[in-house]
């Protein structure tokens, strides 16, 4: 069936023809169908604008459709759009394999390589992890999220609604604590939880790798002190572990820094990227210690998409952009805006216990009553719902579904900022 450009499109008409062709595991957040997007704004089918504080899950830091982006992907597509890296190279490829490289975090020769998904790129960092240390074991953490394909959601701290029904998962992934200070868990407490691993599941000298997020995304914005980066790669260098850093949604400048892990003081042995390195084309990138990197044989390791050239050159566009418009310096003064607007709020309203981030990664938790011990999962689901109607889509998270996240892009308006923050404010007025 082909559109008829003189059929009116409106959201209640695709939503249906939506659920009759699609199976109900694909999630939808709003029932909303985008027209256009510009920056932090986007207009659906009907015409109606949103202020945008999703960022399509922080991929787009860069904005919707900025203009060197859009006009670097132009060129390229003009030129070729496809020929395998690994059949036929290209330039981009490599110049943004030297560009991640020269913008990763260690004292030691780096290596990098592309692939497409987020998901892919954790995959890939485990078969490396494997390869050069010749063990099976992995160790990621509760409340994580690292993707949706089988090793990934085997990694993934968190059942519902991701591994309901899929398992059995591959075996050798282990759980320990993700610090989190609001909720009881120290630092010690972690590194605690590592420990009886090694006592209870899995010897040390077989675990592979330890995966981390920076900040834990799904699992609800929390940030791993450099404290526990450090004990972490103490820990590692201790039993010969590798250290692996899941940066898909720190990435690409959202804490502020390039790489999140740049605040740990340590260096990560594997970093993953993904989501805004590509300015909302898949591209994703898997980037470690040249040594480790080199484990794998000749051919172990690419894909069909793997590196597009499309995708490669909007990646080096948003390189570009990061540079020309200081978006690292804008990433920490919209952070500060954010938390400052947000706690503002939290003062009117105690079903807002927490306010926090990291540059501009900043969420809020909801409690019932302020009450740390009773999330308020339903209060968060209204505020998001009750934001979208009066035009501002945000997203929920969280082990317990009571936080709020904000991915706004990094090239915002401080006026468009302030106009979401007065809509949430305008939420919980009437919700709270």
């Amino acid at each position: 069936m082909h559109r008829d450009p003189n059929v009116k499109l409106d959201n209640a008409t695709l939503m249906a023809r939506r659920q009759a062709a699609l199976p109900r595991g694909v999630g939808q957040a709003q029932p909303v169908f985008v027209d256009r997007a510009s920056n932090a704004e986007v207009w659906d089918v009907e015409g109606r604008r949103f202020i945008d504080f999703a960022g399509g899950i922080a991929v787009l830091n860069t904005g919707h459709s900025h203009p060197k982006i859009v006009a670097a992907v132009q060129e390229q597509v003009a030129r070729f759009s496809h020929t395998c890296f690994q059949v036929l190279a290209y330039e981009p490829y490599v110049e943004l394999c030297e560009r991640l490289n020269a913008l990763a975090p260690g004292q030691f020769a780096k290596k990098s390589f592309l692939m497409t998904t987020g998901a892919e790129a954790v995959e890939n960092a485990v078969k490396i992890a494997r390869a050069y240390t010749k063990r099976s074991g992995i160790i990621a953490f509760g409340g994580s999220f690292h993707g949706r394909t089988m090793m990934t959601m085997a990694l993934t701290g968190k059942v519902a609604p991701y591994k309901i029904g899929f398992g059995p998962f591959p075996a050798e992934v282990y759980h320990a604590k993700y610090p989190n200070a609001l909720h009881g868990v120290s630092i010690d407490d972690s590194i605690a939880s590592i420990e009886a691993l090694f006592k209870y599941d899995i010897e040390a000298e077989r675990v592979a790798a330890i995966i981390l997020e920076p900040v834990q995304g799904e699992g609800g914005f929390y940030v791993a002190p450099p404290e526990f980066a450090q004990r972490l790669r103490a820990l590692c260098d201790k039993h010969g572990i590798l250290l692996i850093a899941d940066e898909v949604q720190t990435g690409a400048g959202r804490t502020g820094t390039w790489l999140a892990c740049e605040r740990w003081g340590v260096a990560p042995d594997i970093i993953t990227m993904a989501k805004s390195i590509g300015g909302g084309y898949p591209i994703s990138a898997i980037i470690g210690r040249a040594e480790v990197m080199d484990a794998p044989a000749a051919g172990g390791l690419g894909g069909t998409y793997s590196g597009n050239a499309i995708s490669c050159t909007a990646a080096l566009a948003v390189l570009d952009v990061f540079e020309e418009e200081k978006l690292l310096a804008r990433s920490l003064a919209l952070g500060e805006r954010l938390i400052t607007g947000l706690k503002k709020i939290a003062a009117k309203h105690r079903a807002i216990g927490d306010v926090r981030g990291q540059g501009a990664m900043v969420a809020f938790e909801l409690f019932e009553g302020g009450d740390f011990a009773k999330p308020a999962a339903e209060l968060t689901k209204q505020i998001v719902a009750e934001a979208a109607k009066r035009g501002l889509i945000l997203l929920s998270c969280g082990t317990f579904a009571n936080v709020i996240r904000v991915l706004v892009p990094l090239t915002a308006s401080d006026a468009v900022i302030d106009e979401g923050l007065a809509i949430i404010d305008a939420c919980f007025a009437q919700l709270a």
